[in-house]
């Protein structure tokens, strides 16, 4: 399109400083109202994966920002266009992911007339952003898109969104690009890294909690330095898993849903519990109930990036304003204390963690996921990624899984359904070397299971694993706990998976029996596209302790 007067357009400059910015992905529906962008895209050397709903395209926007530490890119259109991405919006803040969403508005001259699909941005997405803006002017395009990235990733990171007029994006400027942004991360003073040495050399009991995003593979080496040398006992937060190798001696498990109680208790036994990154919000602390609101019972030192995060909940005992890649780094460079009692300790809880999660429990029907879990466990890849939205199945991947490299696990702790399939498409587009599953329930994947349609587009091998209960299972559990015998509006019919994926133009197996996993699995690697194995569970195997039999039994006894 030819710009309004001389100079490029306000579309290409903006695009310009997504390149100047290290962008080399960006995920889209593509809308009128942001034309003249993907005119732009078109030779900007940034890949374009299109996307089937704009929830969906926010999601791999935000699992790329998950796994990168670096904001991800997506492009809507205004009205329902946006509407629809604010679950992914949604995902990025809870989940402190680096994001910036922007959006297609509509000509400046028809503002406050209710123009077809007007909204207003910065009210509609205000509360769940960072930062909520509009670009009125083209020569103000760097400078907004600059300040988009330093948002997006500064203290705790989050989601910002950007509203684009139509009519702005056609002008013509002569605005030269702002240089590309610098992540800036906060360091732990020398004075809060030797306090924090001594109050874990004068414990008896400690206990180190990862959490939080924006991580890095040496950061990672770094904590391990550190709880090696001190022989610290270390779990990770809801989801946050790949933070810490399953598999190293130090390791105590993760505090998600349903964690190891042997592991609950011996939080709470704790004498000084260091939080590194992570907020201890409601899932990982157990219903705000391992540490007590606001004072603490135990020492807490609590370490994050967002200076407003500290104190908000839990009243520290030490609190330091730091980044967690900043921060590992100077924790690796300590000297351990001469006196450190609690090495037994470590290794009974790493012990205690294995066997937590070693066999697979009993399960009726003929498919027990468990099993199914522990098979992926021992087949895949080190380096596996496994993507997965909300759902009870979930709690057999984090019982029987164990995570051993960065990225290995991508999931909302925000536990948004619809999830794992875009997930998937982001990290295999992101990482095609590296072997990418997808798992769902049967609910969760019809969510957005459209995207599965991208994976065959772009000729994704991911392997796409659906369990089918025939029911919203975690509603269902719910319902017979607290009103059994009274299911109402959680029974599912549903669809031929395996014909499903066939009929996108990828490959698909159905497994009724336990033992017949493996065959599929194999066969769905090796098919060389897109596959979905469709897992027929039975809709009593709720969870990987209880069946939803024994939940409605003790419903109905008053315990």
């Amino acid at each position: 399109m030819t710009p309004s007067g001389t100079g490029r357009t306000a579309a290409r400059v903006l695009v310009d400083q997504l390149v100047a910015n290290g962008v080399r992905h960006v995920f889209t529906v593509p809308g009128e109202s942001f034309l003249p962008v993907l005119d732009a895209l078109r030779d900007s050397g940034i890949a374009v994966t299109t996307c089937r709903q704009e929830g969906a395209a926010a999601m791999m926007a935000e699992a790329h920002g998950k796994a990168t530490g670096l904001p991800g890119i997506c492009f809507v259109t205004r009205g329902p266009g946006a509407t629809n991405a604010s679950a992914g919006l949604h995902v990025a803040q809870q989940d402190s992911t680096p994001l910036i969403l922007f959006v297609g508005q509509i000509e400046r001259r028809y503002r406050e007339r209710e123009a077809f699909q007007e909204l207003d941005y910065r009210a509609v997405f205000g509360p769940m952003a960072k930062w909520a803006t509009e670009i009125d002017d083209p020569d103000r395009v760097p400078e907004f898109v600059s300040r988009a990235f330093s948002t997006a990733t500064a203290g705790r990171p989050g989601p910002v969104v950007i509203a684009l007029p139509k009519d702005m994006l056609v002008e013509a400027t002569q605005a030269p690009l702002a240089p590309a942004f610098q992540p800036v991360e906060a360091a732990p003073g020398a004075d809060d890294i030797a306090r924090l040495a001594d109050l874990v050399a004068g414990a008896d009991r400690p206990m180190v909690i990862l959490g939080g995003s924006c991580w890095t593979e040496n950061a990672r080496h770094d904590i391990a330095r550190f709880a090696e040398a001190f022989d610290l006992p270390v779990a990770t937060s809801y989801r946050r898993a790949p933070l810490f190798d399953a598999l190293h001696p130090n390791y105590a498990g993760d505090l998600g849903l349903a964690p190891n109680p042997k592991l609950v208790a011996r939080v709470k036994a704790s004498d000084l519990v260091v939080l590194l990154g992570g907020r201890l919000g409601e899932i990982p602390s157990q219903g705000y109930s391992l540490l007590d609101v606001p004072g603490p019972q135990t020492r807490l030192v609590h370490i994050h990036p967002g200076p407003e995060e500290i104190g908000r909940v839990y009243r520290p005992f030490l609190a330091i304003n730091a980044a967690p890649t900043r921060t590992a780094a100077a924790l690796a460079r300590l000297d351990p204390p001469a006196r450190i009692p609690w090495r037994a300790e470590t290794r009974a809880a790493h012990q205690d963690f294995l066997a937590w999660g070693e066999t697979a429990t009993p399960q009726p029907g003929g498919v027990n996921l468990g099993e199914v879990i522990v098979h992926l466990r021992e087949t895949l890849p080190r380096d596996a990624i496994l993507c997965n939205g909300a759902g009870n199945y979930a709690a057999w991947i984090h019982r029987f899984f164990r995570f051993r490299d960065h990225a290995g696990h991508i999931a909302p702790t925000s536990a948004s359904m619809g999830y794992g399939v875009p997930a998937a498409v982001a990290m295999k587009r992101l990482w095609p070397e590296r072997t990418v599953i997808s798992l769902n329930g049967d609910g969760d994947f019809l969510m957005n299971g459209q995207e599965f349609a991208t994976a065959v587009q772009y000729r994704l091998p991911i392997v796409v694993i659906v369990a089918d209960n025939a029911s919203y299972g975690t509603i269902r559990m719910h319902q017979e706990r607290e009103f059994p015998d009274r299911p109402v509006a959680t029974d599912l019919v549903n669809p031929d998976f395996a014909a499903y994926a066939r009929a996108f133009g990828g490959a698909g197996w159905t497994v009724e029996r336990t033992e017949d996993f493996p065959a599929a699995f194999a066969a769905a690697r090796a098919c060389g596209g897109p596959a979905i194995i469709h897992l027929k569970i039975a809709t009593d195997a709720i969870t990987p302790g209880q069946t939803l039999t024994q939940i409605r039994d003790r419903a109905r006894a008053g315990r």
